[in-house]
């Protein structure tokens, strides 16, 4: 392991996913970390790599209480066979916690101080729903936000920041239906077409019952289990689910989820000395603060770093990801930043495919890795929004 103040070359070797599975789904009854823990193995199977060459694992998830709580990388780390000697860390960004694990990742891997390592993300939403860590189990626990915050910043919830978001960059009912339509059809052609086959890892899960009890049986979980049919019909007739007048509803909101991803980064120059052949090499990283209210414009200045730092403009990107935890925040963001919309998402978003927050960073990198290989791409730029108004940011670009 090299160690001083020299600017390594980043290259992900691997990018790998659970399906995501719907809310009380086949995931819904597995331990996270045995979700998490299959994806981190069986990727370092596929490569042909030893859990002892990893040098550190650095792990996103959100609600680190119960079944997540503790240190829920290091915990699905051991549960799985890794090494003993490979310390594990999970980080919490909110929704772009992965991500950010992968900008640690980055920067540890530049900086000289390991030549391999694992960002990771994982949550199990029909276990723990959004909001779990935040619940406690007497009032003397406390609540999350203090009084002095109120007097800083109003507090609002995500649902009304993407509304406040509409508001701000007009964006209209229709907007966001024809994009919530066009996230399942896109999503449909991918699955259709096998574009998920390679990134996909199959994970085994206990079958439940009725009741959603363990039967005793098990099952291996092949494909992603989120997208449905829909109409821009049917998307007109559901409900607002902020306020009465609002724009977003279930048909254009990111889905409750459950799913495990993992990118495996390294130096150029280890992956040359374990004879791997990169598919991408890091050539940013980005994490940026925005306005708590609105919450979620993060992705804006996220992008616009990367592009500054690099000399890019948004034309020279082929493959954009960027979450849609609503469709406010991906039309907001294209406005903003002209983005070129057959660009963004083309094989559907969170609206379609799902959301299990602490793993989606990883998911969308793993997305857009294997998009740029599929289709001869040359640059990537995954974004991503996070509750108390942050951005994360990564451009890839394709090597192999």
């Amino acid at each position: 392991m090299q160690t001083g103040a020299q600017t390594n070359e980043v290259v992900i070797v691997d990018a790998a996913r659970s399906p995501v599975g719907k809310k009380n789904g086949s995931l819904g009854g597995a331990h996270p970390t045995d979700v998490l823990g299959q994806v981190m193995m069986k990727i370092l199977d596929r490569n042909k790599l030893e859990s002892g060459v990893v040098d550190q694992v650095v792990g996103g998830c959100i609600n680190k209480v119960a079944a997540q709580g503790m240190n829920v990388t290091r915990t699905a780390w051991l549960a799985h066979g890794g090494a003993i000697e490979t310390p594990c860390i999970t980080i919490d960004s909110q929704c772009g916690s992965s991500q950010q694990s992968s900008t640690l990742a980055h920067s540890i891997l530049a900086s000289g101080h390991a030549d391999v390592v694992m960002a990771c993300g994982v949550e199990n939403m029909t276990r723990l729903p959004i909001g779990s860590d935040a619940v406690g189990k007497d009032a003397k626990m406390g609540k999350p936000i203090s009084k002095s915050y109120f007097e800083q910043h109003e507090f609002t919830s995500q649902f009304e920041g993407a509304e406040r978001l509409a508001e701000k960059y007009q964006i209209t009912r229709n907007d966001t239906d024809a994009f919530g339509l066009q996230s399942q059809e896109r999503a449909k052609n991918a699955i259709d077409s096998g574009f998920f086959a390679s990134q996909i890892i199959p994970v085994e899960a206990p079958v439940m019952d009725e009741n959603f009890e363990k039967t005793g049986d098990t099952i291996l979980v092949e494909k992603d289990e989120i997208p449905r049919d829909t109409s821009l019909d049917a998307l007109a007739g559901l409900k607002p689910v902020a306020r009465e007048d609002g724009i977003h509803t279930a048909g254009t909101s990111s889905q409750i989820a459950d799913g495990a991803a993992v990118v495996l980064m390294m130096t150029a120059a280890k992956a040359s000395e374990l004879g791997l052949t990169p598919l991408a090499r890091v050539t940013g990283s980005a994490l940026v603060g925005c306005d708590p209210v609105l919450m979620l414009e993060g992705p804006i200045p996220a992008t616009e770093k990367l592009l500054d730092q690099s000399g890019l403009k948004i034309e020279d990107i082929d493959v954009f990801e960027v979450n849609e935890a609503f469709a406010s925040v991906v039309l907001s963001w294209a406005k903003t930043v002209g983005a070129d919309m057959e660009k963004v998402n083309p094989n559907g978003g969170a609206i379609s495919l799902g959301h299990p927050l602490g793993a989606t960073g990883c998911f969308l990198i793993t997305k857009a890795v294997h998009e740029l290989q599929r289709t001869e791409g040359r640059y990537g730029i995954i974004s991503m929004c996070c509750g108390g108004g942050i951005g994360t940011g990564t451009l890839i670009e394709r090597v192999a």
